[in-house]
Parts: structure tokens; sequence; C-alpha cells
């Protein structure tokens, strides 16, 4: 690792309630006399459940502290709050002299007249003889370095922040851009920043995809399963009657991951006892190909999936399954059926070969069984409802283990859903590798 160039003492630990949750506040000096302060939650030196989501704030009283609009810096702080307080694990690090870019107060304000002429933020600081970005970030690594927090999940649209990082040290293993509004107070500040300074363009995707799902959102080969069951373990009752076991906010939170994936696949009784649509409706977002594992080829052709061509339908069926014609939108794929039927393993490689490798596999029970008994799940999200049915259709099974010290016990968050609670476990083998691994040889 890159030695630091930078020392920091750390002079104070205290709390900080917010309108976003409380916080631990840490305050430091550095060694040019500098007053930096960390807000955080959780632990940021552990990296089992993934690299802690940090934001390395440059300093900035017009936005921060007076709310101004010619700038995104106080929106930006408070969308990194609210991000952090949603998966309650992460950082701010708020870094002092760093007002205007490193200029000090009185040059921004200096630069805001000249803006006010007509130059663009760039061409203010020039003209006024400092760097277009005078900042550093080797306090800001150092603090990093001292809490532990060396392997993070940066929250920022600007790739030189990240590249000051790594070159001190800290290694980023992701970058978010924060969802905050624009205005037509700063859209040109805004525009300047991406076309001279190379900031990420305008984020769009929903800032509850940098909170809850941050570990998962992104363009690697991801499996992802979500159940909804009891609190005593069925997704149904007797009848197969399950439409409404879990609230509204659950079925959101569905919306949400299937979103954030190339592919939904389910087992044909799931289509045959809900006939679900599979698409994006409770949330934006794009809507993925359907995926139907079904080796008898039993699925109704009038079941949605096959016939609203809203999203693009793959059909898994066994080599030798009678299959009807089908309309344009369903692709028929053929794959050896096994003892068990389709296995796991096969129908993720083959759906990768189409380019599909980031899979939610959302039901049913028996379908979601089998790919974690198979060791083919990176993150499992279960809903617990605060239902008891006391018997039905049961949701996650797997073979067990004789005792408790054999029982699966990965590292897991859990967090509300209205009346729900959802817990998501981490099913990586070292809890942070790169997800799908397993399955897709990486």
């Amino acid at each position: 690792m890159t030695a630091h160039s930078s020392v920091v003492t750390r002079v104070a630990t205290t709390s900080l309630p917010c309108r976003h949750g409380v916080f631990d506040m840490l305050g430091f000096i550095d060694d040019a006399g500098i007053e930096h302060v960390v807000l955080s939650q959780g632990d940021l030196t552990s990296d089992v459940a993934g690299p802690p989501m940090v934001r390395v704030h440059s300093e900035c009283l017009t936005g921060d502290g007076f709310g101004s609009w010619r700038c995104d810096c106080g929106d930006q702080l408070d969308a990194a709050l609210a991000t952090i307080a949603a998966v309650g694990r992460g950082a701010v690090v708020y870094l002092r002299g760093h007002e205007g870019r490193g200029i000090g107060l009185a040059e921004k304000l200096r630069a805001y007249e000249l803006q006010d002429a007509g130059m663009d933020t760039v061409d203010a600081n020039l003209a006024l003889g400092h760097e277009e970005d005078a900042r550093t970030y080797h306090a800001a690594a150092a603090i990093l370095a001292s809490l532990g927090a060396t392997r993070i999940s940066l929250l920022s649209g600007n790739p030189a922040k990240q590249l000051a990082l790594e070159a001190l040290g800290i290694e980023v293993v992701g970058r978010h851009n924060l969802v905050v509004p624009a205005r037509a107070e700063n859209e040109r500040y805004l525009a300047t920043k991406r076309a001279r300074m190379q900031h990420d363009p305008a984020a769009d995707t929903d800032p509850e995809l940098l909170g809850r799902y941050h570990d998962i959102a992104g363009t690697a080969p991801v499996v992802i399963a979500q159940m909804g069951q009891s609190a005593d373990g069925f997704i149904a009752a007797r009848s197969g009657d399950g439409a409404e076991l879990t609230s509204v906010e659950d079925r959101e939170h569905l919306h949400r991951l299937r979103a954030l994936v190339d592919a939904v696949v389910v087992g044909a009784g799931t289509v045959a006892a809900d006939d679900p649509q599979l698409t994006v409706r409770s949330v934006p977002g794009t809507d993925p190909v359907r995926v139907v594992i079904d080796p008898t080829a039993r699925t109704s052709p009038a079941a949605r999936v096959l016939s609203d061509p809203a999203a693009p339908t793959i059909w898994l069926v066994g080599t030798d399954a009678a299959v009807p014609a089908v309309p344009p939108h369903v692709d028929v794929v053929r794959l050896p059926v096994g003892p068990d039927g389709l296995a796991p393993a096969a129908i993720v490689n083959r759906l990768a070969e189409r380019g599909l490798t980031r899979l939610l596999i959302e039901g049913g029970g028996r379908t979601v069984s089998r790919f974690l008994a198979a060791g083919a799940i990176d993150h499992l999200f279960l809903t617990l409802a605060p239902v008891l049915i006391g018997d039905g259709v049961p949701g996650v099974r797997f073979p067990g283990a004789d005792r408790l010290d054999g029982a699966l016990r990965p590292p897991s968050v859990s967090f509300p859903l209205g009346p729900d609670t959802c817990v998501h476990f981490d099913l990586r083998p070292d809890g942070r590798g790169a997800p799908g691994e397993r399955l897709l040889g990486g």
C-alpha cells in the first residue's frame, strides 16, 4: 500500500442525531492544523458484508450551510447521509479547506462574481490565478486508513477523486453517482463539471439502489434470489393463495430488484399458480427478460409470460419436451433434464451465453431452494411477513445440518419493508468476492 503523506490525529468522538438518524461524529486534525469531521454508521473495518459506502465531501459553506442552489454540494451531502442511513453502514468524510475547490471562501465569492459576468466555474478559477482544482485528498486517505476503511465503495460522480484516493492507498471497488436534483440555478455549473472536469453524467438510478442495493448495483455478473414468506416459513396457504402475503412495500422492493437485473427466473409452478407479469411497474426501470424453468413444457400458452409481449421470454424446456407454436417474443431453449430437473448451473451458464449475467431467481419456493442448495445464489433477500399460516406451501428449504453449529450463518443486514422485515444474506464465498464467479468460471 502506498504510504499516506498526511498525518491525522483523532481529537473527539461523539454522536450527532440528525434527520437521517444518529451518526458517530469523529473530529480529526491533520498535520497542517486543518480540522476535519467524519459522520459514520456501522463497522467500517469489516469487509465481510462488502465495502462500506464512503462520501469524501469537500467543505462548501454556501451549499452545505446556506442551502445555495448555485452548486449541488448541499444536495450531495444530504443524499450521502440518506444513503448511508438506509443501509446502516458507511461514512461521510467532511474535508475542511476545500471551499471553492481549494481556493477559499473569499476567492470563491470573487469567482462567483466572474461567473455572474459570464465565465464558467473553471475559467473563473483560472482567471483569479488558481488551479482548476486545488484540492488534495491526503487527509481523507489518512483518516480512512486510521478507521480501517481502506477498501470502500465511493459515493461520487468525480473520477478524479477516485484516482486520487487510489494513489494514496485506498482501494475503491465501486463508485456511485448520487441522485440529486438539477436546478435552473446550477444547470450550467453541472454541465461545466461534466464537460470540462470529466464528471459522470447525471445519475438516473433510483436512490434506493444506492442504499439497500448498492452492493449488487452495477454491471458485474450476479445471481440474486428473492422470497417472501410467513414468519413460520410458508409462501402461501394450502390452497395456494399467497398473493397478498407480504406488503406493498415488499412488492416495490421486488420491482427494484427486477430493475437491477438482466433476467428474472421463475419455475413453471409459479407461473401456473400466480400467472405473473414479471415486469417493472412500481419503480423506474427497464423490464428484464423473463425466464421460465419448465422441463416438461407444461406452461399454458395463455400464461402472460407466453402470451403478453411486454418483455421477451425465454422458455427453458427439456430436450425432449413437446412445445407448441409460440409468439415472436418467446424463445424456446432446450436443456438436458437431470434427476432433479434442469440444473441451476446449466441454467446460469446458458443464460450467460446469451449475455444475461445478472439474474433474479424470483420463485417459487422450490426453485429458490434448488438454487440455494446448489450454491448458485450470491445474494438472498428473504422477506418475513408477520403472519402465521400453520401449514401451506413451504418457502426456502434445503438439506440442513444435524446441529446448529453447522447451520448457514452468512453475513446479513435487515431492514423494514412496511410491516415486514427483509433480511439480505450475502452468500458469496468470502462475503465480498466478485459476484457470480462460482458458476461463470471467474
